[in-house]
């Protein structure tokens, strides 16, 4: 036997579609759309109540507080809808905001409540819900429930004779007055494949009309847009914040670590030459051509600093220039292509050097690469930064990771960082930045 096609696995034998009414998932979205019913029922109701009387008492200071009390009810209404959809469903939708009062007390968060977009939402939810959850209703369990009769019909066709004094479910009546049943076995089974197929069909059915819910939950229930955004942008702002100080701290350290104490040491020995300068003359002049090289030494390394700041060629002349330069100190031969017929904003085109550089570091680092590309472009709306070699690959974005941060920095300013690095190579990273031109 043929090792490998023994242990190659076999795909189901039965049809997902066939597959699809004994499913877990159909029948948890059956009950969803029976529960429905009832509880759009007592939400249409609830609500209309609390905003008919509500309203009716604005000429009185009671409307006030009764429409406000009345919409945190439909938003309590609203969280056990969340939940449901998450059981049955399994859509997990977040939270939305809270009601955030803009001043203590009572009347503070009435107006709150009032003011809260997701109040009225939940309240169009439970308006609008009501009329299509009848719908939905009505048509699954007819569909469902027809279904699964003509189904089992063979089971059940016993009682028509036993109880009612028929041979099975009648269509209707013959030209002489007799009923027509179904009761041959041919009759009877054809009704079974009625109802496979009306099962079949039902399974879909239902599927379609709990996605209109799902729409619904996801539009109205949860955060609205702007929200998530915000919170996106409060994230994104974090993000920048850890990261700035992140390279404050790497800044102070190359500092301290490098330039400093070079710095400290040619101080030190420019003393001892300059103790040394009349009575050892020689000496002293060794010490002093010492220092020197030692001054070469430090100012390299707060150009090299400096340049890791912010390149100046990346100000005065651009991305191409200041990428060629950088491409020359990759310790992989790297051919680098730009194609931008105009320049960026300041912030994006820093991003898009310091990405390259990144990128093309992890190339002299990690990739045992004997050769790099770096393309750079302009598409509609986006700058596209593109860094490949021909190393043993095995790249990945995952957490704790160099790329990981780079994903995050790039993600903070709407960016996206796309790696394709298979075991053995080539690795392809691809940088999206937003044109701000």
């Amino acid at each position: 036997m043929d090792t490998a096609y023994a242990h190659r696995p076999r795909g189901p034998r039965v049809p997902a579609g066939l597959r699809a009414p004994f499913s877990g998932r159909t029948w948890r979205e059956f009950l969803y759309l029976l529960l429905n019913f009832p509880l759009a029922v007592a939400m249409f109701v609830f609500t209309l109540v609390a905003i008919t009387t509500g309203s009716g008492l604005l000429i009185t200071f009671l409307g006030i507080p009764v429409l406000a009390g009345g919409l945190t009810g439909i938003r309590a209404l609203g969280a056990l809808e969340r939940r449901r959809a998450r059981a049955l469903l399994g859509l997990d939708v977040a939270d939305p905001e809270p009601v955030r009062p803009s001043r203590p007390g009572l009347m503070g968060w009435i107006g709150a409540v009032l003011k809260s977009g997701v109040s009225w939402r939940h309240a169009l939810y439970c308006l609008l819900h009501f009329p299509w959850a009848l719908f939905a209703f009505i048509a699954s369990f007819t569909l469902w429930t027809l279904g699964w009769l003509l189904l089992t019909y063979p089971l059940w066709q016993w009682t028509f004779p036993a109880y009612l004094d028929r041979s099975g479910i009648q269509l209707g009546w013959d030209g002489s007055g007799n009923g027509i049943y179904l009761s041959t076995p041919a009759e009877t089974a054809l009704t079974s494949v009625a109802g496979l197929l009306l099962v079949v069909a039902g399974s879909g059915v239902i599927h379609g009309l709990t996605q209109v819910d799902r729409i619904m939950v996801r539009g109205l229930l949860g955060p609205s847009s702007l929200a998530a955004r915000v919170s996106e942008l409060e994230s994104d702002r974090g993000v920048v914040a850890d990261t700035a100080a992140a390279d404050l701290r790497r800044i102070e350290r190359d500092l301290h670590d490098g330039a400093q104490a070079r710095l400290v040491s040619l101080a030190m020995d420019l003393g001892l030459a300059k103790e040394k300068l009349a009575e050892d003359p020689e000496a002293a002049a060794r010490m002093v051509d010492e220092a020197h090289g030692e001054v070469k030494i430090a100012l390299q390394e707060l150009r090299d600093l400096a340049r890791g700041i912010h390149p100046a060629i990346l100000t005065d002349r651009g991305l191409g220039p200041a990428l060629s330069a950088l491409s020359a100190r990759c310790t992989v031969p790297v051919t680098v292509t730009v194609d931008l017929d105009h320049r960026p904003a300041a912030a994006i085109e820093g991003i898009a050097y310091f990405t390259a550089s990144e990128l093309l570091q992890n190339v002299s680092r990690h990739a045992r690469a004997t050769s790099a590309t770096l393309d750079v472009w302009h598409t509609t709306d986006r700058l596209m930064v593109l860094v490949t070699d021909d190393g043993h690959g095995g790249a990945h974005t995952a957490a704790g990771g160099g790329l990981a941060g780079l994903a995050e920095r790039l993600d903070a300013v709407d960016g996206l960082l796309m790696v394709e690095s298979p075991a053995g190579g080539p690795t392809s990273v691809t940088a999206e930045l937003p044109w701000r031109g």
